[in-house]
């Protein structure tokens, strides 16, 4: 164990956890930040992204010591700054079960802050690798667009 000062969420916070602890399961069960979710444990499926200084990462493969230093986001704390993603998913009615959708807005905050339009074959690339069994993608692009004209973006 040792003690490690994260910063989450623009939040300070210590955690008394082992090094090679997955990021993943230091936000679930060790603060609580729950929106962050498990799927497939191995980086494929993209339901755990989370950002780290802005930039998409699978945090159940990241050890929590590669996080220490850095601005760790999660969908938490961006729903706390009135995400226009969170509102453009509603608004395209994107969520089906919703258990990938975390990691979906996780990586598209992340493109957008790139590319602030991105064409539909940027999305697709940014996307690529965040699976959603009920196949809303297409959904999903719109609403990555909504979000993009929401935020000062031309299409």
């Amino acid at each position: 164990m040792a003690s490690l000062t994260l910063l989450v969420n623009d939040q300070k916070r210590t955690v008394d956890v082992a090094p090679e602890t997955p990021l993943l399961w230091v936000l679930r069960d060790t603060l609580g930040l729950t929106g962050t979710k498990f799927g497939c444990g191995m980086s494929l499926c993209g339901a755990c992204t989370v950002l780290l200084d802005g930039d998409a990462v699978r945090s159940c493969q990241t050890p929590v010591k590669d996080a220490v230093g850095h601005r760790i986001t999660t969908i938490e704390g961006l729903a706390a700054g009135g995400s226009p993603l969170q509102a453009a998913w509603v608004e395209e009615e994107v969520p089906q079960c919703g258990y990938c959708q975390s990691g979906q807005i996780m990586s598209a905050a992340a493109l957008l802050t790139r590319t602030p339009d991105p064409t539909d074959a940027q999305i697709d690339a940014a996307m690529d690798g965040v699976l959603c069994r009920c196949g809303t993608y297409q959904r999903i692009r719109r609403a990555i667009h909504r979000a993009a004209r929401a935020k000062g973006g031309a299409r």
